[in-house]
């Protein structure tokens, strides 16, 4: 098995951007857009499981990888 060498090639990074997409579809619906706190707080949290990935791919340990993850 080869190493990974960029986070987007991550399994989970993947399953992370198809929810990030859904979930941005989702809420730009008409009924979904009107609440804007919702909105805004759902999309970050769905955001920010690519850019935990992302971000603890590039810490210098598997502990500190493990830890974003």
């Amino acid at each position: 098995m080869a190493a990974i060498e960029r986070f987007e090639d991550i399994k989970a990074w993947q399953k992370g951007r198809e929810l990030t997409n859904a979930v941005y579809e989702i809420a730009t619906t008409q009924e979904f857009a009107r609440d804007f706190r919702l909105r805004d707080q759902i999309c970050g949290a769905a955001t920010s499981v690519m850019a935990n990935i992302a971000e603890g791919f590039d810490t210098d340990s598997n502990s500190d990888f493990i830890r974003f993850l």
